[in-house]
C-alpha cells in the first residue's frame, strides 16, 4: 500500500465509525476483528467500548495491515528515530505508532485546498455524526456510535442542517405521504 493511501485508511475509519482520533490511533492489529468490522477501542475516560466500519474500510485495512498480526494498525512512514516504548513500534520494520500530531498535518496538508478548507481531523467525527442524525439516527444510537456518556456532549456534534430537517418533516406530513 502506498504512504499517501495509509493516511486515507485512517480518515476512511474515523469518519465511518466516529470515534476519536486518539482512541483509532491507539489500535492494536490484535484489538481488530476485521471479520466482523469492528474493534475494541480505550474510550475518553477509560471505558472500553467497541467501533464498527462499514464496506470501504473493510476492504482497506486487510491491504494496510499487509499481513501484520501485531503491534500498531497506523503507523509512520520511516523507522523511529528515538527510543519508544515496545508497544509503540512493529517489531518487523521499526516503525513507530503514527502521532496525532503527523496524522493532523496529513489531513490538513491534503483538505487545503478543498472547499472550507483546511480541515481538522475532529471534524471527520463531527460530520460522521451529524450526517447519521440527518439520516435519522435516533439518540441512543448516535451516543454508542460517538462513545459520548451525556446527550448535552452529543448535542455539539449532531447539528442537524435546514435541509435535513425539512426533508424529515416531509416525510412526516400526511399530505405528502397520500401522494
Amino acid at each position: 500500500m502506498s504512504p499517501t493511501t495509509r493516511p486515507a485508511v485512517l480518515w476512511r475509519l474515523l469518519y465511518d465509525s466516529a470515534a476519536r482520533t486518539e482512541e483509532v490511533l491507539a489500535l492494536n492489529v490484535e484489538e481488530l476483528d476485521l471479520g466482523n468490522r469492528r474493534a475494541r477501542v480505550r474510550r475518553k475516560g477509560g471505558a472500553v467500548d467497541i467501533i464498527v466500519w462499514r464496506t470501504a474500510t473493510a476492504r482497506l485495512l486487510p491491504r494496510l495491515l499487509a499481513g501484520r498480526r501485531a503491534g500498531p494498525v497506523f503507523l509512520t512512514d520511516r523507522r523511529a528515530r528515538v527510543v519508544l516504548p515496545p508497544g509503540d513500534l512493529d517489531s518487523d520494520s521499526g516503525r513507530a505508532r503514527l502521532s496525532y500530531r503527523r496524522a493532523a498535518e496529513l489531513f490538513e496538508q491534503t483538505t487545503g485546498d478543498c472547499p472550507g478548507g483546511p480541515w481538522t481531523l475532529h471534524q471527520l467525527r463531527h460530520s460522521a455524526l451529524t450526517h447519521a442524525a440527518e439520516d435519522g439516527a435516533n439518540t441512543s444510537t448516535l451516543l454508542a456510535y460517538s462513545g459520548h456518556t451525556s446527550v448535552a456532549s452529543l448535542a455539539r456534534y449532531a447539528r442537524v442542517s435546514p435541509e435535513a430537517l425539512a426533508r424529515w418533516q416531509e416525510t412526516r406530513d400526511p399530505a405528502t405521504r397520500r401522494r
